[in-house]
């Protein structure tokens, strides 16, 4: 009986127990940037920014670059934002990516060239960790031009 009630007890003490939430919403966007759950940080999807931005006045298209390029624009972002929230990329936990199909490769998705971003940010000499991760391709993202999105999950861990 006396251990019913202290699992009974327990149990109360965690329903009971909150976490704290923090929405990190800088301008008018729809959605948050990044939303702090207790000590995790979960970073909205990441797109890259055109390497040279369209031009309405001489009617030329901005330039996304490659997979790579994109995948290395995305994840500087990440870090960034990470940084501003006193994190760095080696705590990252989780990251999920959504690849585009390239129309300069077959319409299919640029793995190696995602890799090859992703390789200078995890499981380098200065930074070995590496999250767990998913890679898809999908039809389509939410912005004409990118070929890549990312979104991480960071946990401040006690040092």
């Amino acid at each position: 009986m006396k251990t019913t009630i202290a699992v009974f007890m327990a149990m109360a003490g965690l329903a009971s127990a909150q976490t704290a939430v923090k929405h990190i919403q800088p301008g008018n966007g729809p959605i948050a940037q990044a939303v702090w759950a207790g000590d995790t940080l979960y970073v909205s999807g990441q797109l890259p920014s055109p390497v040279t931005p369209a031009d309405r006045a001489k009617g030329t298209a901005a330039d996304w670059g490659d997979t790579k390029t994109q995948g290395a624009s995305a994840l500087g972002k990440i870090e960034a934002i990470l940084k501003e929230q006193g994190l760095s990329m080696g705590d990252v936990v989780k990251m999920t990516v959504f690849l585009l199909g390239d129309p300069k490769n077959e319409n299919k998705m640029d793995f190696a060239g995602w890799n090859a971003a992703y390789s200078t940010y995890f499981g380098t000499k200065d930074q070995p960790n590496k999250p767990a991760r998913s890679a898809v391709q999908v039809a389509a993202l939410a912005s004409v031009g990118p070929l890549v999105e990312v979104e991480v999950i960071a946990v401040k861990s006690a040092k």
